[in-house]
C-alpha cells in the first residue's frame, strides 16, 4: 500500500503527456536570504500557480501561511532542509515525512552539497529520510550538488562530479534528484544514463537571459531527456513570472521550440498589459 501511495504522489508530480515535471522552487529565503522577489510571498505564490507548474516547493511554515487557497491547483512539495550563508555546504535537516502527509503534500525534498566535508551527515539525513518516506508512500526529491569543498567552482559542472552526485541519491532511494545542468546536452545525457531515478536541473547560473534559459530548458529536456526542471530565481525575479512559466511549460510539455516560446512569451506578455 505504501509502494502505491507513492505512484499516486508521483503521478501528480509528472505530466501525463511528457511524462516531464516542471516544479518552482521559493524556500530561498533561509539559504540566501530575502530576495526581492520572494517579497511579498503571498503575491509570488499566487503568480506561480497562476502559471500552472506541477509542482512548487516551499518550506512548512510558508506552505501553513500561504499555500491553503492553492489546495488541489498544484502539488506541494515540501521542503525539509536548508543551508545557510554562514555555512552553505552544509544542509541541516528540519522536516520528515510524517509532516508531509499530514500537510498534503506530494513529496518532500531535500538537499546535500556532495563531495565537501558535510557529505557523511547529510547522507545519513538523507538514508533516515528515505526509510521515513517509504513507509509513508511519499516521493523523496534530493536536491543534489557537487558543490562541497574538494570541488573546485570549475569543476562544478564536470558531468562525472554530477553523475556522482545523483547515482548517489539513487543508490539511497531518491526518486526525483534536482542537480546542475553540465552545460551541453551530450555530457548531460551522460549523467542521466548514470541514474535510474528521475534527475531534474536547476535553473543554472551560467544563463544571462530568458532565451538562455529557453534553450538550456530546450536541450536538457529534448536532447538530453532529463525528467523535468526545478527552477526558481530566474522565474520569480521576472516581470511577468505566470507567463513566463506558460512559456517555460510549452518547452517542457508540447514540445514548442525556443523560438515558439519566445514568441508565446511576447503574446502572453501583450496580453497580459492590456488587462
Amino acid at each position: 500500500m505504501a509502494m502505491l501511495g507513492k505512484a499516486v504522489r508521483m503521478s501528480r508530480l509528472v505530466n501525463p503527456k511528457s511524462n516531464k515535471m516542471m516544479a518552482i522552487t521559493v524556500d530561498h529565503s533561509i539559504s540566501r536570504g530575502i530576495l526581492e522577489g520572494l517579497i511579498p510571498i503571498q503575491e509570488t505564490i499566487d503568480k506561480i500557480v497562476a502559471g500552472g507548474p506541477n509542482a512548487i516547493t516551499m518550506t512548512k511554515g510558508i506552505a501553513e501561511l500561504c499555500w491553503p487557497q492553492h489546495a488541489g491547483k498544484v502539488s506541494l512539495l515540501l521542503k525539509c532542509s536548508s543551508y545557510s550563508p554562514v555555512q552553505p555546504t552544509s544542509d541541516v535537516l528540519f522536516g520528515d515525512a510524517e509532516e508531509g502527509v499530514r500537510m498534503g503534500a506530494d513529496g518532500v525534498s531535500v538537499g546535500a552539497m556532495m563531495l565537501g566535508d558535510h557529505q557523511a551527515a547529510q547522507l545519513a539525513d538523507i538514508g533516515r529520510l528515505s526509510k521515513q518516506c517509504m513507509s509513508y508512500g511519499m516521493p523523496l526529491i534530493g536536491h543534489m550538488y557537487p558543490k562541497g569543498e574538494s570541488v573546485a567552482k570549475v569543476d562544478q559542472t564536470k558531468w562525472e562530479n554530477i553523475a556522482y552526485s545523483v547515482r548517489a541519491g539513487a543508490e539511497l532511494g531518491v526518486d526525483i534528484i534536482k542537480t546542475t545542468y553540465t552545460g551541453d546536452p551530450k555530457t548531460m545525457a551522460r549523467v542521466v544514463e548514470a541514474c535510474p531515478a528521475r534527475v531534474a536541473i536547476q535553473g543554472g547560473d551560467s544563463c544571462k537571459t530568458i532565451e538562455d534559459y529557453m534553450s538550456m530548458t530546450y536541450d536538457a529536456i529534448h536532447r538530453a531527456n532529463v525528467g523535468g526542471v526545478v527552477f526558481g530565481r530566474f522565474v520569480w525575479s521576472y516581470s511577468d513570472v505566470t507567463s513566463l512559466i506558460k512559456a517555460l511549460g510549452s518547452i517542457i510539455h508540447e514540445n514548442a521550440t525556443v523560438a515558439q516560446a519566445m514568441e508565446m512569451l511576447r503574446d502572453l506578455e501583450s496580453d497580459s498589459a492590456k488587462k
